[in-house]
């Protein structure tokens, strides 16, 4: 067994005999309906990532300006057990994704790793093979500005031509179905 994959085993198995750490705050959880808070991130410095994102140039960016017209938000940590087990299925998502005509253009997916560092996202990314972005919250400032969820959460965001957006999903917990939650969020979103 590597250090590495002996390191993930002792976390997974602390995490899974401590209480949950992260707790939903609902007066500051974004809904379904309202618009996700305003968060800086800071522009991927791998081409294919900003060429993913329709970014250019360096220093930060906010979710509106990634070009799409879905936007799908993972907040994760990498020390959840949770979030390891869905790894494959968001990979299975943006695979899903890629493949249809038209809809890799329109629909686009960022994480964001919930007191993780960039080092840290790098061994999740490696894990798990993750293809599209991942951010840094070292200092649980975004976790914070979304209702400091449960891990792993996911928002979808449909974004406006205004610049603004609306959540058109937000849950705790497994997509559990890659293909079924994409057909959920085209209906949900109307996009086509």
């Amino acid at each position: 067994m590597t250090i590495i994959k002996m390191f993930f085993s002792i976390i997974a198995a602390i995490f899974m005999v401590l209480p949950a750490m992260h707790v939903c705050t609902a007066e500051n959880m974004p809904e379904k309906g309202s618009s996700f808070p305003s968060i800086t991130l800071l522009i991927p410095e791998k081409d294919a990532e900003r060429a993913y994102l329709g970014l250019t140039g360096k220093g930060t960016f906010t979710i509106p300006q990634i070009k799409a017209e879905l936007v799908i938000v993972e907040i994760y940590s990498m020390y959840c057990p949770y979030c390891q087990k869905e790894a494959p299925i968001v990979n299975d998502l943006y695979q899903a994704i890629d493949r249809k005509p038209g809809l890799k253009e329109k629909i686009k997916i960022i994480g964001i790793g919930a007191g993780n560092t960039t080092f840290e996202l790098d061994i999740f990314r490696n894990q798990y093979n993750v293809q599209f972005p991942l951010f840094a919250d070292e200092s649980f400032a975004v976790h914070k500005k979304v209702g400091e969820v449960r891990t792993p959460h996911f928002f979808v965001l449909k974004m406006n031509t205004d610049g603004s957006n609306k959540i058109i999903y937000s849950q705790t917990g497994s997509i559990q179905d890659s293909a079924r939650f994409l057909d959920l969020i085209l209906q949900e979103s109307g996009l086509k």
